[in-house]
């Protein structure tokens, strides 16, 4: 018999909502898949820049000539195991057949869904497919201080578009989201929402968020997979705790396709192997090397030789070294963010304020005469919360106590040793009005860079 499309499609959506996997077996197969194909491609491949006019006209974007399956043999050239395509970058076009914009492929002169293409083309290759999405999107005005819920709608609109009509994604990659320079924050767009949506139509698709640049390398913090932008300074610190991550570079000078790119070397593919692929895999850190496809919809010749180089000079190896189990990533709102404050005597303008001000760069340091310090948010008010992070600059505190006040009296959450630089607590739901810290025992001057509490959903 010959099901209908609806009927079909209410299949596939209960076989990918079925049985999810756990997070760390999916962390682990991640890792162990090496390396993958970036692939920027979309209206600022027509503008010669990386950010366009966000007003540039949907009649730019059209590939005469585009082979999604010249990608994936690349990719395989390569022996690459997957491919990421930027459906929307930042200035907001969508390269899919979407119901949410007219700012799309569709109302272009190409009217075809390159989504589409991509995800058939590199899935009959043998490669898996993983999506990009940007939250900042400069032509639907999703910027800061002008996100609406209308925004929100958009954005869940969208990824439920991805992540229902495209069979099975291995993971999203999310960018522009609680970045310096998009200056969208976790609580702007709630990131809970998205990645509960996210999860609710695919539960074994993992959340990226490219963070790497705000959040301790040894937390993770709204992501399932710890991020480094390479290009940007980001990059693994030396004996760093071995963490499930991700690293990306482009193969060109910059994301996407240039005039100029034809003509001009593409990195030495024995240095990417030698220097950036390898050592990464050996500290479990996958490998995303952005190929940027030209006007055309084409791989330049000097990016499919430099591919087919490190393929001859590469083999994935199989599995890498197994993962130390963790605990899930936060992906709540910090409750004690910029909250009343107070602690024992600092060091200098090394204030209380500068430990809940959502910026690891700044600390509450004690000062070196205190010799029992401690630490305190005041909400004012009762809440409920079920967990506490506490972020050092550096490991240094190894015995501490964690109480709460619930109006009456100061009651216990925690009473022992870690000496972890990032320190998660997750106990029962509780109600109070007050966190604090009291800090036992300290190698030399304690210092905090974040004091965070969450309500989580669990």
């Amino acid at each position: 018999m010959r099901l209908a499309w609806p009927t079909i499609a209410a299949a596939q959506s209960a076989a990918l909502a079925s049985a999810p996997r756990p997070l760390g077996q999916l962390q682990q197969q991640f890792v162990d898949l090496r390396f993958g194909m970036f692939i920027h491609f979309n209206i600022p491949t027509y503008m010669d820049q990386d950010w366009p006019d966000p007003e540039a006209l949907p009649a730019l974007f059209n590939p005469k000539k585009l082979d999604a399956n010249q990608w994936a043999r690349a990719a395989k050239s390569a022996n690459m195991s997957y491919g990421c395509l930027t459906t929307k970058h930042h200035s907001g076009f969508c390269i899919w057949d979407t119901k949410s914009t007219d700012y799309s492929v569709m109302h272009s002169p190409y009217k075809k869904d390159v989504v589409r293409q991509f995800t058939d083309a590199f899935r009959a290759n043998g490669l898996k497919v993983m999506l990009y999405y940007s939250i900042l999107d400069t032509h639907h005005k999703l910027r800061p201080n002008q996100i609406t819920p209308a925004h929100i709608a958009l954005i869940k609109t969208q990824l439920t578009e991805l992540l229902t009509n495209y069979g099975k994604i291995e993971a999203l990659i999310i960018d522009g989201w609680d970045a310096p320079w998009s200056r969208i924050s976790y609580d702007d767009v709630p990131f809970a929402d998205i990645y509960t949506l996210v999860k609710s139509l695919q539960p074994d698709c993992l959340v990226m968020d490219l963070n790497g640049a705000k959040y301790p390398a040894e937390g993770l913090y709204y992501t399932d997979i710890k991020t480094y932008e390479m290009g940007a300074g980001q990059r693994l610190a030396p004996g760093s705790k071995r963490m499930p991550s991700l690293a990306c570079l482009p193969i060109n000078s910059a994301w996407f396709w240039k005039t100029d790119f034809p003509a001009v070397p593409v990195r030495d593919p024995a240095k990417l192997v030698q220097e950036t692929l390898v050592p990464l895999n050996e500290n479990s850190c996958n490998f995303i090397l952005n190929v940027a496809p030209n006007r055309d919809g084409l791989i330049d010749a000097n990016a499919l030789a430099g591919l087919k180089e490190i393929g001859r000079l590469w083999k994935n190896q199989g599995p890498t070294t197994p993962l130390t189990p963790l605990e899930p990533p936060i992906i709540a709102s910090n409750l004690a963010k910029n909250q009343a404050a107070n602690s024992s005597w600092s060091d200098d303008m090394n204030i209380m304020d500068f430990a809940n001000d959502d910026d690891y760069r700044t600390s509450w340091q004690s000062n070196k005469t205190v010799a029992q310090p401690w630490y305190e948010i005041d909400f004012k008010n009762e809440r409920s919360f079920n967990t506490v992070v506490v972020a050092e600059p550096k490991a240094n505190i190894t015995g501490y106590t964690l109480d709460y006040w619930n109006g009456v009296a100061w009651l216990p959450l925690f009473d022992g040793r870690n000496g972890e630089r990032i320190k998660l607590h997750r106990f029962g739901r509780v109600w109070g009005s007050k966190v604090r810290m009291q800090i036992k025992a300290y190698d030399h001057q304690p210092s905090l860079a974040e004091f965070q509490v969450f309500d989580e959903r669990r």
